[in-house]
This record gives C-alpha cells, structure tokens and sequence, in this order.
C-alpha cells in the first residue's frame, strides 16, 4: 500500500502535468488570436498565473523531496525535480517571448493608430487644398472679368476723350463760322461800298 507521500508526490507530479498542458494551451490560443489587444493581454496574464502554480508545484515536490526518509525515493524525486526546473526554464523562456510578442504587437497596433491619424489629418489637409483651390479659381476668373471690365472702361474714357475733343474743335469752328458770318453781314450792311 502506497504511502501518504507517496500519493502527495503523484498528486504534485499530476499537477505539474495539469499546469504544464495548460499553459501549452493558452500559448497555442494565443498564436491563434486575431486581436484585439485586450485579449492578448488577458491569455498573458493567465500564462503568468499558470507559471507561477507550476512553480508552486515545482517548490513543493522539491520540499517533499527532502522530507523523504528513504535516500533513493529522495533521489528519484529530486531528479524529477530538477527535470521540471529545467522544463520550466525553458517554457519561462516560451513566456518571456510571448511577453515579447505581445509587446511587439501593441507597438505595431499603436503605430497603426497612429499612422490612421495621420491618414485622417491628410485626408482633411487634401479636402483644405482642394477648397482652397477651388476659392483662388474663382478668384482669379472675378480678376480676369473685371480686368476685362477695366479693359472696356479705358476704351470707353479714351473714345469719350476723343470725341470730346472733336467736339471741342467743332464747337469752335461753328463759332469762328459764327463769327466770320456776323463780321461778314455786319460789314455788307455798314460798310456797303467795301
């Protein structure tokens, strides 16, 4: 008949199977998921929790280790000891990538954020441009309209200038006309025999 160590022993050797699958688990849901962040973070934090009861379970068989009265139960238990010291090293090192993964994969989420921002800003600097544009077309067709305006107005005021000056010229040829018909009339009746 098994002795009550004997059966704390499987127990903390079961266990330390238990944990160590389910970490196994949680790393291979957490190379399946998609995102979002938050999930990331939450598989991450049970593989630390996982972690930690395995190395519970670790100490505690080492402790059962030495709490052996028999030198070769000691020692078989101390060797599984150190074989699941060594196994979880190297599932430590499988969750400071995972760590690290999720690190990565924050930043990356982060830059893309960031970069969507950025996209949005241009799209709004792009739609500011092309207002922008539209407003100094319409300005510069008001310009060429009212250049041309101008154009015509010069035209008009120097033909005006002109005419006013024909006008001038024959308002003073009338009148000198005028003037040599008076002197003309004026000399006939009074001065007849001229």
């Amino acid at each position: 008949m098994a002795s009550s160590s004997d059966v704390h022993v499987r127990i903390c050797g079961q266990e330390i199977i238990k944990y160590d699958l389910e970490i196994k688990a949680i790393i291979q849901d957490i190379r399946e998921c998609p995102g979002p962040q938050a999930s990331l973070l939450e598989f991450n934090a049970r593989v630390k929790e996982k972690f930690n009861q395995l190395r519970h379970r670790i100490q505690d068989l080492e402790q059962m280790s030495r709490e052996q009265d028999k030198e070769t139960d000691r020692l078989v238990i101390q060797l599984e000891t150190e074989s699941q010291r060594k196994q979880l090293l190297r599932k430590a090192t499988k969750e400071s990538l995972v760590h690290t993964s999720s690190d990565i994969t924050e930043s990356l989420m982060s830059i893309s954020r960031m970069m969507a921002e950025q996209v949005h800003h241009s799209e709004d600097t792009v739609g500011s441009l092309v207002t922008s544009s539209k407003t100094v077309q319409e300005t510069n067709e008001e310009f060429r309209s009212m250049t041309g305006t101008i154009h015509l107005g010069r035209k008009l005021i120097l033909k005006y200038n002109r005419r006013e000056l024909t006008d001038k010229l024959l308002i003073f040829l009338a009148l000198a006309l005028f003037l040599a018909t008076v002197l003309y009339i004026l000399k006939k009746r009074l001065f007849p025999f001229l």
